[in-house]
């Protein structure tokens, strides 16, 4: 063979050889252990490119730094497929295997517990205090009216409308526009289902039927009440009566501690029922499942009038005479 020819062989040798060394580079790279000794969590924000997201993961010891992360998400095809949220990686966890879960999304949830019958402002602490969203841009979307109008809201604000359950939630996936959709979806569900065979003895549109439950979530957290308490405001609803209902003042003066006093009672705002005939000018909390029901199926009775007993329950009174007797009776051993 002649130097020319054993060059070319020695050049052919290598052209063919150097993608099996470049696979095996890659591969001593892909199914090597990352440098974590323990377990890691990690937030992916939302529309993170692929070079942040290497970035990420080797700045929190998941993966090491190496441009060949980035060469196989592209050759597996995952490249623009890598979905944000927060992960859980275990110690030591291969690149390749990093890839496979972003790629699936197999995302930490955790729960989020909103109670029944709190206001909106209470409900943008607590996602504020826990890293969902910024408290002050979480009210000002529950009062954008091009949000409102979209989610089939007629209102001023979503007051009412953001239903009290346990929601999963992965940190980096959910805009808080994306959580307020998921509660007002989830309003509307409820509301719709339970509201298929409603025994309401009146004509109220979807808004009143929730602010009179906002009312009575607010009066009584006993379950073998609330239907009774519904009836109660539906009756004096009924006989042009003022609903006279305390938290309808509180939530107009945004006084949700202290006593009120007779000067609050006498003070107007567009809530207080007290001053204003009929219902409030809107939902004051927003109400669970069991409130909602409590409207749409209250309990039929001749009871105008009811006062807190000792025990948090309370004394229901047919007539004005008896509901004083009852208030000096029960204000008296307090």
């Amino acid at each position: 063979m002649t130097f020319l020819g054993t060059r070319l062989s020695a050049v052919l040798l290598f052209l063919l050889g150097f993608p099996v060394l470049w696979l095996l580079w890659l591969g001593s790279y892909a199914l090597n252990p990352g440098p974590s000794s323990s377990r890691i969590e990690v937030i992916i924000p939302a529309r993170s490119s692929l070079a942040e997201i290497e970035k990420i993961l080797a700045e929190h010891k998941v993966i090491r730094a190496d441009a060949r992360f980035s060469m196989l998400a592209l050759l597996t095809g995952s490249g623009k497929k890598l979905k944000a949220g927060e992960y859980v990686f275990e110690p030591g966890k291969r690149p390749l295997g990093v890839i496979d879960r972003l790629r699936k999304g197999n995302v930490l949830y955790r729960s989020v517990t909103i109670p029944e019958g709190l206001e909106m402002a209470k409900i943008a602490e607590i996602l504020a205090a826990d890293g969902w969203t910024d408290y002050q841009h979480f009210l000002d979307l529950a009062q954008d009216q091009e949000l409102l109008a979209g989610l089939g809201v007629n209102a001023d604000s979503l007051e009412g409308y953001l239903f009290p359950d346990t929601y999963y939630l992965s940190k980096g996936q959910q805009s808080a526009a994306e959580i307020i959709k998921m509660m007002v979806e989830k309003h509307f569900q409820v509301f719709n289902e339970l509201g298929e065979n409603s025994r309401l003895p009146m004509s109220l549109t979807h808004h009143e039927i929730v602010t009179l439950a906002s009312i009575v979530e607010k009066e009584t957290g006993l379950a073998e009440e609330r239907g009774l308490v519904a009836g109660v405001f539906l009756n004096r609803l009924a006989k042009g009566m003022r609903l006279q209902a305390d938290p309808t003042v509180r939530y107009g003066l945004k006084k949700y501690t202290n006593p009120l006093s007779r000067a609050d009672l006498k003070q107007f705002t567009i809530y207080n029922t007290y001053r204003i005939f009929g219902l409030p000018a809107g939902p004051i909390s927003n109400p669970g499942d069991a409130a909602i029901k409590a409207v749409l199926f209250p309990v039929e009775s001749d009871y105008l009038y009811f006062v807190a007993k000792d025990d948090k329950s309370h004394h229901f009174s047919r007539t004005l005479q008896e509901h004083n007797k009852a208030v000096s009776k029960y204000k008296n051993s307090r």
